[in-house]
């Protein structure tokens, strides 16, 4: 029995340092949770020498998955945290009303933490769902060979895929349908064209510290870009009324079962992300209620870290900075029967852990927010935030990353500033894979 307590034990302490990992990145605006992963395997090597003392208590080949679990919990966390940023941050003025991303239709209505709220809900339930779905999304893989039958026609799928979102800018109500699609090809040709040069680019750390161009990259285009925004229009926002949502709770399970069975679909398909499996699942929806976007969106982002995760040991593929981290750290043990190897189930507890905290914590922080935020100084808080992206640029890849920061920002703008979405900056890595598998 002692020789169970102990490394659920362990596996408990560890999940709940990810999960205040998770929390404090998660509150970062923009901050990818790519980037979570990338820094979390970056320091792996001085984590596991630090930890050898476990070896005393338990085997020496748990401390490797002590360590996954709190990469991966951090993951889930900054899933359900990272909506409060988004939310709060990045708004612009009143009058441009009709581009608004949903939280921020809520934020100026002065129900922001309604949306929270269902954020949490959404992030959770899908937890739930993919849990049920985990068995037939291993008969899918293992009895069918799934990924066996789309691989040969890999190219075609993420080809398809990318005129598909760029198609679906033709909702837009800002511009004419003409324009929008342009402008979303532009922006997506960009960024791909900026992913491949920095692709191989050397990266030189002061510090030493191995890492990859991918993070000052991702940190522009979705974060810096954010806030540079945020600085240049500062809207009115109005006091924040502390109520819970109104729930349809149809409506809001079909969110949840959409979000889930999307956030699965892209967890295998290479460089399609979160955001590409929300624009899908609403259109699957055809609901565009803020509130349902709200919690499509979240659903997609937790049940694309569970999915990809299962993934990993299905197909030995890694389509997240979390599993590329976990896959560095482990010996992923092939999932072959019903039963998950020993390795996942314990993945899977992490995951459990952090979900129960971060639904709480996320509730509770977003009350904070809404209760304070109108009193907390916002252009200082944005320039701080702007400074500490910056430094941690610097430290991980030095002045080369700073640069690639700056372009990867003005990159970023293009999309905010004209109202086009923001996934289309994901060109940055599907056009470069799209490239590499035309050439096999």
């Amino acid at each position: 029995m002692m020789d169970l307590f102990l490394p659920l034990l362990l596996l408990f302490a560890f999940s709940i340092f990810g999960v205040l990992l998770g929390t404090t990145t998660g509150l970062v605006p923009g901050f990818h949770p790519n980037n979570v992963a990338f820094i979390l395997l970056s320091i792996s090597p001085v984590i596991l020498a630090k930890l050898h003392f476990l070896t005393a208590i338990v085997p020496s080949e748990t401390i490797p998955v002590l360590v996954a679990s709190t990469i991966l919990a951090a993951s889930v966390a900054h899933t359900f945290l990272s909506f409060i940023p988004a939310a709060f941050i990045g708004a612009p003025e009143g009058d441009t009303a009709l581009c608004l991303l949903p939280a921020h239709h809520l934020l100026l209505e002065g129900r922001a933490y309604e949306a929270t709220v269902l954020s949490a809900i959404g992030s959770f339930g899908a937890v739930i769902f993919s849990f049920l779905f985990l068995i037939p999304f291993y008969f899918v893989f293992s009895t069918l060979q799934f990924y066996e039958i789309i691989r040969s026609q890999m190219l075609y799928i993420l080809i398809g895929i990318s005129a598909l979102l760029i198609l679906t800018e033709s909702f837009n109500e800002r511009m004419e349908v003409y324009q929008a699609i342009l402008l979303s090809s532009f922006v997506f040709m960009l960024s791909g064209l900026f992913g491949y040069v920095i692709l191989d680019m050397p990266v030189h750390s002061p510090f030493f510290i191995p890492s990859t161009m991918l993070f000052p990259a991702l940190t522009g285009l979705f974060g810096l870009s954010t806030i540079l925004f945020s600085l240049l229009y500062t809207p009115e926002i109005p006091e924040q009324r502390l109520e819970e949502p109104e729930m349809e709770i149809g409506e809001t399970t079909k969110s949840v079962i959409s979000g889930s069975v999307f956030g699965s679909v892209v967890s295998f398909l290479p460089g399609i992300t979160s955001a590409h499996a929300t624009v899908m699942a609403m259109l699957a929806r055809r609901n565009r209620q803020p509130e349902e976007v709200i919690t499509t969106l979240s659903g997609v982002n937790t049940a694309n870290v569970i999915f990809c995760l299962a993934t990993l040991f299905l197909i030995s593929r890694a389509r997240s900075g979390a599993t590329m981290a976990i896959s560095n750290l482990l010996q992923v043990q092939p999932w072959t029967m019903v039963i998950p190897p020993s390795t996942l189930i314990y993945l899977l507890i992490a995951v459990l852990i952090a979900s129960a905290f971060s639904f709480f914590i996320t509730k509770y922080v977003g009350k904070q927010f809404s209760r304070l935020f109108v009193k907390i100084p916002y252009r200082k808080m944005l320039i701080s935030i702007a400074v500490f992206l910056s430094v941690l640029v610097f430290l991980f890849t030095g002045f080369l990353g700073l640069l690639v920061l700056f372009i990867a920002a003005c990159i970023g703008l293009i999309p905010i500033y004209f109202g086009v979405r923001r996934s289309n900056c994901m060109g940055v890595i599907l056009l470069p894979i799209i490239v590499m598998l035309w050439h096999l």
